[in-house]
Order: C-alpha cells, then sequence, then structure tokens
C-alpha cells in the first residue's frame, strides 16, 4: 500500500496529531484522530452500530484544508481510475 500524505493538524508540534492520508492504490481516504468519547459515541450510536473493526474518531475543524486536498485528490483518482491522478506527497509514517 502506498499512502500519500496531506497533513497533520496545523495546530499540533507533537508526532501524535490528526493526519490524513490518501491509499494511492484504492483511493480510499486514512484517518488518524482522537478516539470518540464515551458521549459521542453513545450519540453515535443512535445512527447505528459500531462494529468491532470500526471506530469513531475526531478531527479538529481546522484541518478542513488538508481533507479537502485529499477528498478532491481521491476523487480524480477514482475518476481517472489511475494512481497518477492522486497528488500529494508519500508519507514517511
Amino acid at each position: 500500500m502506498s499512502l500519500l500524505f496531506f497533513g497533520k493538524d496545523p495546530n499540533t508540534e507533537e508526532d501524535h496529531c490528526p493526519s490524513v492520508w490518501v491509499d494511492a492504490k484504492t483511493s480510499d481516504l486514512i484517518f488518524q484522530g482522537w478516539k470518540a468519547d464515551d458521549e459521542i459515541r453513545s450519540q453515535c450510536l443512535e445512527d447505528g452500530s459500531i462494529p468491532p473493526y470500526e471506530d469513531v474518531i475526531r478531527m479538529p475543524v481546522r484541518m478542513a484544508d488538508q481533507i479537502r486536498k485529499a477528498l478532491d485528490a481521491a476523487e480524480r483518482a477514482a475518476a481517472a481510475g489511475a494512481v497518477s491522478a492522486v497528488r500529494g506527497t508519500p508519507a514517511t509514517h
């Protein structure tokens, strides 16, 4: 799998912060975020189940620009059916 890195939380100087990538092979979005607390999980469960292989995460709104760029790249790649349509920086982690 080749991940294309689109950014980290711009207000975090630590190595452990929300991030977004695009999978160059599938055009799927990959998120690292904060685990939702029990209150948020309970509210999400009102709309459906959360299987053991899924989780609810929080992303800060200040990451909207990186997420938009990743979404645009993923949509271009999916529409083109080719990895070359994805634009980003290869992930280094």
